[in-house]
């Protein structure tokens, strides 16, 4: 298929409403919901530059994250349809109530814009959830009202200073392994 060939109305109609259940099952914690959207759960976080493939490992994501923002939920700024993905562009937000990797909760509260491109094979089958957004503009958030001035909180800002540094660990090579498009007058 032609990677300028966008599919029927119908195709794109049944892949919004796939990426509308997707974020609806997240934000109340249906994962088998979420996770019966595609055959081989598979998320890319690039501003992380870490993968997590197969079912028990986004299991883990959610946890994980679901931990750290137990409330996290999204505001729908716009859907787009291209050949072969939904990209949606959203805030993303939630409070800092448990642990992020080794960053101890703060209690703030985050909001940032995020993209997500949901990738869809030839089969229309849901391969993918590459996410892209500023970690840097959310952890200032999280870390924002934290009084700086207060020596109790110091040690709070040394573990969240260290839990920064353990989570910018080397990039997962999948990632890494680009090739870059054939283009041509034959697309």
């Amino acid at each position: 298929m032609s990677r300028f060939a966008i599919p029927t109305t119908d195709v794109l109609k049944a892949r919004e409403k796939l990426v509308l259940d997707h974020f609806h099952d997240e934000v109340v914690h249906q994962w088998d919901d979420v996770l019966s959207t595609f055959p081989h759960p598979h998320y890319e976080l690039i501003s992380t530059m870490t993968v997590h493939d197969g079912d028990a490992e986004v299991r883990g994501y959610y946890n994980d994250t679901r931990a750290a923002f137990p409330d996290q939920d999204h505001e729908l700024i716009a859907l787009r349809h291209s050949a072969d993905a939904v990209i949606a562009e959203f805030w993303l937000m939630g409070t800092h109530e448990g642990p992020l990797g080794k960053i101890p909760p703060t209690g703030q509260r985050f909001r940032v814009r995020v993209t997500a491109y949901f990738i869809f094979d030839e089969d229309e089958t849901l391969v993918c959830e590459r996410v892209y957004f500023d970690t840097l503009t959310m952890l200032k958030q999280v870390l924002t009202g934290v009084n700086l001035k207060n020596p109790r909180n110091w040690p709070l800002v040394v573990k969240a200073v260290r839990g920064l540094l353990a989570m910018s660990g080397e990039p997962d090579e999948r990632l890494l392994r680009t090739t870059p498009p054939k283009l041509g007058a034959d697309d």
